[in-house]
């Protein structure tokens, strides 16, 4: 009862890991740093096998009833990547996506986009505070919170 709460990473962003269960036999970071056909179709791959592995996850947190809800009710899931064009090492417009109802904090079906220049700490300061975590006021280079 200490914490509920994990991270899990993928994958090392300059790791040469390959991931043959996608398709691709090119290690991650070589990968996203291609510039020809071959290369993006095969970081393509990588990242499309990555995202497939969500399902497996959420289906097991619907699965489980924790009480009157199930433990997906009562999760919050982000998933998203350090790099919008690593190419250019650009963190600019880094997608993420949320999932799970945080205890119903979280409004699904919605897609937001922020404003440009909105540092992506914004967003985890506001999941701090829709997780219960109200007395954390900054979080890293945050300018305040982003409604999520």
């Amino acid at each position: 009862e200490v914490t509920r709460v994990f991270s899990l990473k993928m994958s090392r962003d300059v790791s040469s890991r390959i991931f043959p269960e996608s398709g691709c036999d090119g290690g991650f970071h070589p990968q996203s740093h291609s510039s020809n056909e071959e290369g993006v179709l095969g970081f393509y791959q990588i990242n499309s096998y990555h995202v497939g592995l969500l399902p497996y996850l959420l289906d097991k947190l619907e699965g489980h009833q924790e009480g009157d809800s199930t433990l997906l009710d009562k999760t919050m899931v982000v998933y998203g990547s350090a790099m919008a064009d690593s190419n250019l090492h650009n963190h600019i417009r880094c997608p993420l996506f949320l999932v799970g109802g945080a205890n119903g904090q979280l409004e699904g079906g919605r897609h937001v986009r922020a404003p440009l220049g909105t540092p992506m700490a914004n967003v985890m300061l506001d999941m701090l505070h829709k997780l219960g975590v109200e007395d954390i006021e900054t979080f890293g280079n945050s300018t305040g919170t982003f409604s999520i």
